[in-house]
């Protein structure tokens, strides 16, 4: 893969995945927001609305503003930047290269949350009765 087209597929990777992901968050706020919960295909998907100002299940949403802003703000686009980069350099192709990009259009996606809102909105949770994931949004899909 030429690197003009790694490039460009990152790109794309990153301006859709950061597109939808604000377009699904606008409407989640605007619909679930204030709302009770909403369930789906016997209550495999639930729908609801959640500010989380930690990481990966509020994972650090105690810690104090100012440290929070330096690890989920400043070391955050630090990493994702040299995420890209390597990417960018590396010589991967294919598969490989297309699951770096859509996990780094993910990070992007909830670093401009942070950025924009200091919170990033999480509003889907997949499950069967009581065994559940977190609460997660359209740039975590891509993370994961």
């Amino acid at each position: 893969m030429t690197v003009i087209r790694k490039r460009f597929l990152l790109l794309i990777s990153v301006l859709s995945i950061v597109g939808c992901d604000r377009i699904s968050k606008e409407i989640a706020t605007d619909m679930l927001a204030g709302a009770p919960p909403r369930s789906y295909l016997f209550d495999v998907l639930r729908l609801s609305y959640h500010e989380n100002s930690g990481s990966f299940l509020s994972l650090g949403a105690q810690l104090p503003d100012t440290i929070r802003f330096m690890v989920f703000i400043v070391a955050a686009g630090i990493l994702l930047a040299l995420f890209a980069l390597y990417a960018l350099r590396s010589g991967w192709g294919g598969a490989k290269f297309v699951g770096f990009a859509l996990f780094v259009a993910g990070g992007i996606a909830n670093w401009v949350d942070r950025i924009a809102d200091g919170t990033v909105i999480d509003f889907l949770n997949v499950g069967i009765g009581p065994v559940r994931t977190g609460i997660f949004n359209v740039a975590d899909m891509a993370l994961m």
